[in-house]
């Protein structure tokens, strides 16, 4: 029998080991937070980790590292009911637990760290191997509304495009105004209407480009 967790650690140790090669990589690129004028370097991530949202707070967007499904579950004991949709992330802690170590295993997975070190969203496409594979994005309630959800959603786009994905997909309410509004400026376009809204974003638009622009080219 597979062991969820144990994938999922042997993701995070991988990525420790390329966030740690990439950081060296660029350090000479790159400097502090001010990243206005960092061209990147061949050992970059898809976009640049760094991130400062609406209130001036410095996070670091990147892949997870080993330990992350723990704290991936103690950020979302803190969602509601109102902060659920389409039943996740589920209400029950060993579901949420085992769903936590789904998303780590097959998907493409992104977290938003902060400096004292509390995740604080996550964001993800699965399955990993699929041509246009679904997008989703969770933002700890208390960090909702500062653009860490868009710019987990950009990462993803971009990691997608990296890896020759041909599109994705989701799936949000009708009446959810605020994360509709969102997904059309990056780019989705509504393809069903129901009670949800099946939207796409084609990897051949400009923004999968755009997206993994440096920031200098992006700031140009």
């Amino acid at each position: 029998m597979r062991n969820p967790k144990a994938s999922a650690d042997r993701e995070g140790s991988a990525a420790t080991a390329r966030d740690r090669s990439s950081h060296a990589a660029s350090r000479a690129a790159c400097d502090g937070w001010d990243s206005g004028d960092c061209t990147g370097t061949a050992a970059c991530p898809p976009r640049c980790p760094r991130f400062v949202d609406k209130q001036g707070v410095r996070w670091t967007l990147r892949r997870p590292r080993e330990g992350d499904a723990d704290r991936l579950a103690g950020t979302y004991e803190a969602f509601g009911h109102a902060d659920r949709a389409q039943g996740i992330p589920p209400a029950v802690e060993r579901r949420r637990i085992s769903w936590i170590d789904m998303l780590l295993e097959e998907g493409y997975n992104v977290v938003a760290e902060g400096r004292d070190g509390r995740l604080v969203g996550h964001a993800v496409y699965t399955p990993i191997d699929d041509d246009s594979p679904e997008l989703a994005v969770f933002v700890h309630p208390d960090y909702q509304g500062r653009g860490i959800g868009t710019e987990l959603c950009r990462h993803v786009i971009a990691g997608a495009a990296e890896a020759g994905r041909e599109a994705l997909t989701l799936h949000v309410e009708a009446g959810n105004r605020v994360a509709v509004a969102v997904y059309r400026r990056l780019g989705f376009e509504v393809d069903e209407r129901d009670v949800e809204l099946r939207m796409s974003l084609s990897l051949d638009d400009p923004i999968a480009a755009d997206v993994r622009k440096a920031p200098a080219a992006r700031h140009a």
